[in-house]
């Protein structure tokens, strides 16, 4: 039986991870250990069958036991235990859902409804670390993976709303904590529909510029505003984040050349699901009909949306998706400068396929070549 390491199990993406593990019996044909940086000894998590008190995340000796580690602690722990475990002749496999691995040559970004055929290659070559993605490509491709594999796509630009979310739990407390100040700093004011909506503005704006506004994470407010910046700043003028678009995207699916992929990255006051509007160059014209079942078809889980109002507000929007592993694909038609240029509108929930389902996945796919 497959002996797999999980740390991380706890965090915002570690938790739906195992909420998921648990609803799809993935641990039946596996053999669990539990790990923890901070509460070595206590008891593990309940999944149905009796498990050792959690080990230590940091003990090499006890990691090198397991066949598989599964790990969404992060990019520090990712650099704190790799190289030394490697060092031991450790051979076994590593899925990490943090960025830290994610461009090193051993490495593959693992998608596998779109990537499956380099995944599959990679395992036969001996890989042994296998790497979520980044969440906007990886909720990017599962839109429209079906364009990249049909080699229609000449370039394309991604503009992303991305959800408080994907900066983490603290920064989805404060995003919370932002939206409780504003509402209590015009509270009387909604309570009296005779009130002016001046007074209300003025209100809002006046919170969130008191020095009390919670931004400790954030650094400015994103509740009643957006911020278009998201990750570090690189030479080139882009976000660390735009600069994954490409990098990444053109990595998972083994293009030479590369497709050139750029855009902007929006921070958004929504919880859960990362938004994007895509302006796709064609490589051919393609019939709006055809390119909608291409879409559809590309995997059991992508959803294209007629382009109406009405459905567009029904089923394109984070408060629809939260929660589902469907990723809705609407918007689509051709951009009057000609027919071939595409445009199109997606939305999907960064903590299912941007972070935790793909390396979920990934380890039923070792546990069926290995077990």
């Amino acid at each position: 039986m497959l002996n797999v390491g999980f740390i991380g199990w706890r965090g915002m993406v570690g938790s739906v991870l195992m909420a998921r593990m648990l609803s799809e019996n993935d641990f039946q044909g596996i053999s669990p250990l539990f790990f923890t940086t901070s509460q070595v000894g206590q008891k593990p998590p309940d999944i149905g069958v009796e498990l050792p008190p959690l080990k230590d995340a940091y003990d090499i000796e006890t990691l090198a036991g397991m066949d598989v580690i599964m790990t969404c602690q992060g990019g520090d722990y990712t650099k704190s235990v790799y190289e030394k475990l490697r060092s031991t002749g450790w051979n076994g496999y590593w899925v990490d859902a943090a960025s830290t691995l994610r461009m090193s040559d051993d490495s593959v970004i693992v998608l596998d409804p779109v990537n499956r055929s380099v995944i599959e290659s990679a395992l036969e070559q001996g890989t042994r670390n296998f790497i979520g993605g980044n969440c906007t490509v990886s909720l990017m491709l599962m839109a429209i993976g079906g364009l990249f594999k049909a080699g229609l796509i000449e370039w394309l630009t991604s503009m992303t709303y991305q959800a408080a979310s994907g900066a983490g739990a603290k920064n989805m407390r404060e995003l919370a904590s932002q939206m409780a100040a504003i509402g209590k700093a015009s509270e009387d004011l909604l309570s009296d529909p005779a009130s002016a909506v001046q007074e209300i503005d003025r209100r809002v704006i006046g919170a969130m510029r008191d020095s009390t506004f919670p931004v400790d994470h954030f650094g400015v407010p994103l509740a009643g505003s957006v911020i278009p910046w998201i990750d570090s700043e690189l030479e080139s003028g882009q976000s660390k984040e735009e600069w994954k678009g490409s990098a990444e995207t053109n990595k998972m699916l083994n293009n030479d050349p590369p497709i050139p992929i750029d855009g902007i990255c929006v921070r958004i006051g929504a919880m859960r699901c990362h938004c994007q509007a895509l302006t796709i160059k064609l490589t051919k014209r393609v019939p709006l009909d055809e390119i909608e079942s291409i879409i559809a078809e590309s995997n059991e889980w992508v959803r294209v949306v007629a382009n109406t109002k009405e459905e567009t507000m029904r089923q394109l929007t984070p408060a629809a998706v939260t929660g589902k592993l469907d990723v809705p694909v609407g918007r689509i038609r051709n951009l009057n400068i000609g027919p071939a240029y595409l445009t199109l509108y997606t939305v999907g929930d960064q903590l299912l396929w941007g972070a935790a389902e793909p390396v979920r996945r990934m380890l039923n796919i070792l546990k069926g070549r290995l077990s």
